[in-house]
């Protein structure tokens, strides 16, 4: 994809409804010939339009008006690259937790997780969240722990089996190229930056998420999934359902990192291991997932699939807002 469309598709199909701001910028950025040679100086993977936005926001640049952004983008450039080189778009989206919960709760319990991708390691914790699960009527059904410091709220369609409860999980890990550490003020103002601006319940959520987390922070292994998965599928305790799961990782591989993996998620069942597969990925980015969907997908909006062992069980929002689940 050119720089320019994938900027445009980022302001069109991503932030539009969103993030105004965003939009905004996405769309002029994609119409400057000037903006787009300098992004075009990075390395592919780095011309990432949340990677670049939050980057200027992390330095301190204005990004309320596209002139000022402009000329502050230009004049900083070497700074800007420099924090893009360094950085990741390690966004850590707990909502997507919501999407991922009526998974993780119609397998046999106890659980351990181990997430792929993990950032923070906050989605590690879908059990100390707090829901509200909302149904076409506006009925609202609210679970987890009364005092958590995070309520992550989904509109559903389609007959959500809803849990009365989180599940049990008696051990979590992370695996992530480059983890963030929760007691580290630099790397969370980092996430901080990530959430989009005008999505104050977003960066909400994150606040609550880093508190809670900073109190029993998630183990987290730095490496590569092919290197660091299959230990860590051996690590975990006897007795518990493994499972594998990641969310909005994809578009961080190419193709053959993809494939890879996939066969790496299932060779790991083959040999028999007892581990489970959940997937919470954009609709185009597991083609063998797309391919078992039995419905449309809709025309107007970014639509997550959420599936389990490559079967597809849900239509979901990015940011886990809504979910319509599949019969």
């Amino acid at each position: 994809m050119e720089t320019a469309e994938w900027y445009r598709y980022f302001a069109e199909r991503e932030a539009r409804g969103h993030s105004p701001v965003y939009e905004a910028l996405g769309l002029a950025v994609a119409a400057d010939p000037g903006l787009l040679e300098l992004i075009d100086g990075l390395p592919e993977p780095k011309r990432q339009p949340n990677l670049l936005l939050a980057a200027v926001r992390f330095l301190g640049g204005p990004y309320d008006d596209f002139g000022r952004f402009r000329a502050w983008t230009v004049r900083h450039w070497d700074r800007v690259r420099e924090t893009v080189l360094a950085r990741r778009t390690q966004t850590n989206e707990t909502g997507r937790c919501a999407s991922l919960l009526p998974v993780l709760a119609a397998l046999p319990r106890p659980l351990a997780l181990i997430e792929v991708g993990a950032s923070a390691g906050l989605c590690l914790y879908p059990d100390r969240y707090r829901y509200r699960y909302d149904d076409p009527a506006g009925r609202g059904r609210e679970i987890g722990p009364a005092a958590s410091p995070v309520l992550l709220t989904c509109r559903t369609n389609g007959g959500v089996p809803v849990p009365d409860h989180p599940p049990e999980i008696v051990w979590r890990a992370g695996i992530d190229l480059d983890p963030v550490d929760v007691r580290d003020d630099e790397a969370v103002r980092w996430l901080e930056c990530l959430v989009w601006p005008g999505q104050d319940d977003r960066l909400a959520r994150l606040r609550g998420a880093v508190r809670m987390a900073r109190r029993d922070p998630p183990r987290l292994v730095r490496g590569d999934a092919s290197a660091a998965l299959p230990d860590l599928v051996a690590a975990a305790p006897a007795g518990a359902t493994v499972v594998v799961f990641h969310s909005a990782l994809m578009p961080y591989l190419d193709a053959g990192a993809r494939n890879r993996f996939v066969a790496l998620v299932r060779g790991l069942r083959a040999h028999g291991l007892p581990v489970r597969w959940i997937s919470n990925e954009g609709a185009p980015r597991l083609p063998s997932v797309l391919a078992g969907l039995r419905a449309a997908l809709p025309g107007d909006r970014l639509t997550f699939l959420t599936a389990l062992d490559g079967r597809p069980l849900a239509m979901t929002g990015p940011h886990g807002e809504w979910l319509d689940w599949l019969a």
